[in-house]
């Protein structure tokens, strides 16, 4: 009889699961009838819902229909599952997030929620094991289905989330016990990171209304674009990171909100004083020796037999997780780890009206590396600095590991959100912020660098910045195509400062120096150089082949002389570092493109050939010129590009993906731009239809309102459909 009871039960048991299942289906089917999916003719989809769960659910299918690819992979890095589906490499990147993100914190996290965010976290799962029901042909590498709670550890739009500043070497030296690898070569000049955002007051533009520029830089293609609308309130446009329900970078019908890197000290790295004893470790804090924590973590890695584990034990004080060992004391790092304020503070300031809505979100304190551009159909532009900064002892120098043993260095709560250098309405009219400090954000009017702590920011002012201004400064009669105009003004002011140095080097070469006629026409060039990109510019060509090339050469001599890379270029580097780094572009652009004299359109190109995230290049495969370059240059239209696997051009890896200028008034006015397409799939006709507008500055127009779709509608359908 026990045994018939059993057998019963398990019969049940596997009645009920398959039971839920269904249900679990048809819940899904039931939802998706209230979502509306609408693609426009470039494929961008319009997502509406009766609730904003309901639209939370058609996002995530809409974003999973074009790069289910992307969405896993960023959910992969953000749990520290990567080596999951790449192998052993990635395994330190993976104990790297693993330190922070613990899935059981996660769970709880989740379920201590308000339950409005309980229902967006349900929807973003269910959407997204939707997708995956409908189309069993897709493959996940390895998270065949999605929790809610995974929406928490990735909570915030950051292309190099807080937790990326850790180093992977040291980390690894740490904890593999190996010492840290030598570079083998100096690495090329690193791409400046982060956005543009300009905002423009209604008395400075022809139309008396606010006008906001969205120009975030970041890697090519990890944003996806689309607009989300709900019965409830809910109606974003703009940029999302793959797998997040959230528009990061974008506006509603009455604001818009433009997010660049911040310079913010938002990270502390703390010498901790370990000391052995009764067979354990303790660290040193005061007049007392604390136990120090000690857990296992263990990193599974793909193999070509399957799947292999790294066990390690990993340490932590109360200031955080040890990351590396510096002058024999090990380092831990503090950084903010609110995932439920960072996800609510990222969806909510979506639905903000205007300013002072917007400034009461950031009372949330859960952003912690951006500062926003801001403007809205009120009239009111502003900039507002990173809103999660701790307070600290002044006395001690915070850019560097502070002493973790003296009870003075902990944080003293966070500062309040007018503490920080934001601006609000400027009386000039106009904001701008590229990654550089916020004290010329609106030129006289902007924060004074002596009012803050030092640690408020840590960022100088750069080439971007001081042409953004001179774009800005002055001009009454801004328009959306203007704004755009402004923003991919040609001018590059890093060589401004720069070319005469090399002139200058050049004159006073003697008469019989080989090197004064090998350098003569190229010199001459120069000479009557606009400093503008084009394609069609050959001293485009040898400005930047020759300014990466000295960057290259003088880049130790800056980390010793305890200065900028830019001030050493500037006035310290010799004149014969000038000389030989020009000499060395020349031969280099003679021995790669046959002559000197190549066009810059030649060399610099926009190349996509398939879906993958790391992308091939190949010289003989067909591109597309790029006229603008490297921010680095203080191009305010960015394109970092490379040469790679064995190429002699160079191509666009990030810079410029979403672009997008708004008009604010009675309706929205809006145009934009996605670097490539909005689909990942190479047999897609949105896989490279935006590509040649996007090289041109040629923004489309936004079909924000409804009626706009009519004649513009490619498809529209339920999920499922």
């Amino acid at each position: 009889m026990k045994k018939l009871t059993l057998v019963f039960l398990v019969a049940a048991c596997a009645c009920s699961t398959s039971g839920c299942r269904d249900n679990e289906v048809a819940a899904w089917r039931r939802q998706a009838q209230n979502v509306t999916i609408v693609r426009d003719d470039w494929g961008i989809p319009h997502v509406y819902g009766k609730s904003d769960a309901d639209a939370v659910f058609g996002l995530m299918y809409a974003q999973a229909e074009d790069d289910f690819n992307r969405v896993e992979t960023n959910y992969l890095n953000a749990m520290g599952r990567l080596a999951e589906a790449e192998g052993e490499a990635e395994v330190y990147r993976d104990l790297r997030m693993k330190l922070f993100i613990d899935p059981e914190k996660m769970k709880a996290e989740y379920r201590e929620s308000p339950a409005w965010l309980k229902a967006l976290m349900d929807a973003y799962a269910n959407g997204l094991n939707y997708y995956l029901h409908e189309h069993p042909k897709v493959k996940p590498r390895v998270i065949e289905r999605f929790e809610p709670w995974m929406a928490l550890t990735f909570s915030e739009g950051s292309i190099g989330g807080d937790i990326e500043r850790v180093s992977l070497p040291q980390l690894e030296a740490f904890y593999g016990k190996n010492p840290a690898p030598e570079p083998a070569a100096p690495p090329p000049p690193a791409e400046p990171k982060g956005s543009n955002g300009f905002a423009i007051a209604p008395f400075n533009s022809s139309s008396g209304h606010a006008l906001l520029w969205i120009n975030p830089h970041t890697s090519f293609f990890f944003r996806a674009e689309a607009q989300v609308v709900s019965d409830e309130g809910l109606n974003a446009y703009g940029a999302l990171t793959w797998g997040q329900f959230f528009v990061y970078q974008g506006f509603n019908e009455r604001a818009g909100w433009m997010h660049t890197s911040s310079g913010v000290d938002c990270i502390d790295e703390y010498l901790e004083t370990v000391v052995r004893k009764d067979g354990g470790l303790f660290y040193r804090y005061g007049n007392e020796e604390r136990p120090l924590k000690a857990s296992k973590i263990t990193v599974p890695y793909k193999t070509a037999s399957g799947v292999a584990h790294k066990e390690f034990t990993v340490y932590a004080t109360h200031h955080g997780p040890i990351v590396r060992e510096a002058d024999g004391k090990w380092v831990s790092v503090r950084l903010m780890q609110e995932p439920m304020k960072a996800l609510m503070q990222s969806y909510t300031r979506t639905k903000a009206k205007n300013v002072k809505a917007f400034k009461e979100v950031m009372e949330l304190h859960a952003n912690s590396s951006n500062n926003t551009v801001f403007a809205d159909a009120e009239g009111n532009i502003a900039y507002f600095h990173a809103n999660f900064i701790p307070r600290r002892d002044t006395s001690f120098d915070w850019s560097k590991p502070v002493d973790g043993s003296n009870p003075a260095t902990e944080w003293r709560g966070l500062h309040s959100v007018d503490e920080a250098p934001n601006v609000v309405n400027p009386p000039n009219g106009w904001i701008q912020n590229t990654n550089n400090w916020p004290y010329s954000a609106a030129g006289p009017y902007s924060p004074k660098i002596g009012d803050y702590p030092s640690y408020v920011d840590r960022n100088v002012e750069n080439p971007r910045g001081v042409h953004a201004i001179r774009v800005l400064k002055d001009k009454k009669d801004f328009t959306n195509d203007k704004l755009i105009a402004a923003a991919f003004d040609s001018y590059l002011t890093e060589f401004e400062v720069l070319v005469p140095t090399l002139l200058k080097a050049y004159d006073e070469l003697p008469d019989a120096s080989p090197l004064k006629a090998k350098l003569a026409e190229p010199i001459a060039l120069l000479r009557t150089w606009d400093l503008r990109w084009s394609l069609e510019s050959v001293p485009t060509s040898l400005a930047v082949f020759w300014g990466e090339d000295l960057w290259l050469r003088v880049t130790a001599d800056a980390a010793r002389a305890g200065v900028t890379i830019y001030e050493y270029m500037e006035t310290k580097a010799s004149s014969q570092q000038r000389l030989d780094a020009f000499a060395a572009a020349v031969d280099k652009l003679a021995a790669d493109f046959g002559t000197w004299k190549t066009p810059w359109g030649d060399i610099n190109r926009l190349q996509r050939l398939t879906g993958d995230i790391v992308q091939k290049f190949d010289d003989k495969a067909p591109s597309i010129p790029v006229p603008f370059t490297s921010a680095r240059w203080g191009s305010l239209a960015s394109f970092g590009a490379r040469s790679a696997n064995g190429t002699k051009k160079l191509y666009g890896t990030s810079g410029n993906s979403f672009l997008a200028v708004v008009e604010f008034g009675d309706r929205v006015k809006a145009k934009a731009i996605t670097v490539g397409g909005e689909s990942g799939d190479p047999a897609s006709p949105h896989f490279g239809d935006q590509s040649v507008r996007y090289t041109t500055g040629n923004l489309r127009d936004v079909y924000f309102y409804r009626s706009q779709l009519e004649g513009h509608t490619e498809r529209q359908y339920h999920p499922g459909e």
